[in-house]
């Protein structure tokens, strides 16, 4: 299916919604969740942390979304957190530069242009203000930080553009008081903030949004020496490089120098195990690796899980190798010193040691688009749009429906639905035509209905309705919840 349709069906069964939508003056950039969209969100964050916090023993931490002037200095955000920017002399519109060039030459053009070679493509291909067609200015910089003052003095500070900066200045407390060893991972979920100049598509690009992210603290002379990599080693990745695309196992990603060392293709193992089981069709995903001029101001080597939609390909994860860019910045400004205990040299003598930072930064509202994407389903055979979302992802995971109210099947539907909400999702529907009723569920993903009807006041059994295949299978009503724990379990 297509953005506008994901839309419509987002629109119309309240996963999400722009914010502030009945003002005049609502700002682009912020939407809402509604209670089908929280839902899936929140499976969605769990199942984060299952397939990757707890699997890998991260530790999970939850930072302030306001932090201090200090933080941003150190870690270049002040300075380099920026995007380049043009605004028309006659009606004064303001366009992200780097993505007008590349819209107007159908071109991608890399993040880290020169402002002058941006002046140059404008110049040369004659690109105009889309809106009046009148000329632009010269290429400038915005910064993408929301500036925030605190208190009656108005002390300056700002709202994180990323959640990873509380890890790195929690990071030397954490790791005495949790008494870690490296490499040690520590993970984050919540909202950041980035001021965009051109906000659009709904969830792909917003000013707040949820990240999830993952830092990953590492002796840089150790970066194969991954106990666990044996867990990962024939795990298929599709990496794009400057090569091609190459579908090979972590194990020969790592011995033929497609990913520079064990620590780096363990991590990106993880995290394709993780999308695996999210719905998104892995054949339409890759980890491509970014360009010199492409990676981020604080990254060496750069990643990007990237998946297919009807809109292009969407980054969802950036995986960058942060070298000790963050840790060093805080202990020259903090005067703290982030350095740890490690095996240090090659005789396994200990020493001290400054991590090196890999990570997973992961935006959700993109893999959750993604997620809706590609689970949604036009089946013109039988006449209803399906949304086949894994049964463990699923807002709804259980309808109840009595075949008709009356004769006492509406009170007994009433009863199963009781007996269920404890532990399943469930939802009670009495209105309107069965078909119809089974097709507004297939709508928002709901894997399973149970429907009572008159032979279920005889015997005491319901129908169990699969939502794809649209089979249906007599349960007894004592062995209901057992058969749908069964079926809505994770798979291990």
């Amino acid at each position: 299916m297509n953005y506008d349709a994901v839309t419509d069906l987002a629109l119309s069964r309240g996963f999400y919604f722009p914010s502030c939508e009945i003002y005049a003056d609502a700002q682009a950039g912020f939407w809402e969740y509604g209670p089908l969209g929280v839902a899936l969100k929140n499976r969605y964050i769990e199942l984060w942390r299952r397939e990757l916090v707890r699997r890998d023993g991260m530790l999970e931490i939850d930072g302030s979304q306001i932090m201090s002037k200090s933080v941003f200095m150190a870690s270049g955000h002040l300075n380099s957190f920026n995007d380049p920017i043009v605004r028309c002399s006659k009606c004064s519109s303001v366009y992200r530069a780097d993505r007008l060039v590349g819209e107007a030459i159908n071109a991608m053009v890399p993040e880290r242009i020169a402002d002058e070679e941006l002046d140059a493509l404008i110049l040369k291909h004659g690109i105009r203000c889309p809106k009046c067609k009148g000329e632009l200015s010269k290429v400038s910089r915005f910064n993408m930080m929301f500036r925030v003052s605190i208190g009656a003095d108005g002390s300056e500070a700002y709202l994180r553009p990323e959640t990873c900066q509380s890890i790195f200045v929690d990071f030397a407390r954490l790791f005495k008081i949790m008494r870690c060893k490296l490499p040690i991972a520590i993970a984050q979920v919540g909202k950041s903030f980035r001021n965009e100049i051109a906000p659009r598509q709904s969830l792909i690009r917003l000013r707040e949004f949820y990240q999830a992210e993952i830092e990953v603290f590492c002796n840089p002379r150790r970066l194969d020496d991954i106990d666990k990599f044996d867990e990962v080693k024939d795990v298929m990745l599709r990496i794009q490089d400057s090569d091609g695309i190459h579908e090979v196992k972590a194990s020969e990603a790592v011995s033929k120098g497609i990913i520079p060392n064990r620590l780096i293709a363990y991590y990106l193992s993880l995290l394709n195990e993780f999308y695996s089981k999210t719905g998104i069709d892995m054949s339409r995903a890759r980890f491509r690796r970014l360009a010199d001029d492409e990676k981020a101001f604080y990254a060496t080597v750069a990643y990007d899980f990237e998946v297919e939609t009807s809109v292009g390909w969407l980054e969802l994860v950036a995986c960058n190798y942060r070298s000790d860019h963050d840790l060093k910045g805080h202990m020259q400004a903090s005067k703290e010193n982030m350095e740890v205990m490690d095996i240090d040299d090659s005789d396994g003598s200990s020493g001290k040691v400054l991590p090196h930072v890999f990570e997973l930064s992961m935006g959700i509202e993109r893999s959750l688009y993604c997620i809706l994407e590609h689970s949604l389903y036009d089946d013109r055979e039988n006449d209803r749009l399906v949304l086949r979302l894994k049964p463990y992802l699923a807002p709804i995971q259980v309808g109840v429906l009595p075949i008709v109210k009356k004769d006492g099947m509406d009170v007994k539907a009433k009863e199963i639905f009781n007996m269920l909400k404890k532990d399943i999702d469930a939802f009670y529907d009495d209105s309107g035509s069965i078909g119809r009723r089974y097709r507004r569920l297939d709508e928002i993903g709901t894997p399973y209905a149970i429907t009572v009807d008159r032979q279920t006041l005889v015997d005491g059994t319901v129908t169990v309705r699969e939502r794809d295949t649209m089979e249906q299978i007599r349960v007894r009503i004592d062995d209901l919840r057992e058969e749908l724990m069964a079926r809505l379990r994770l798979p291990s």
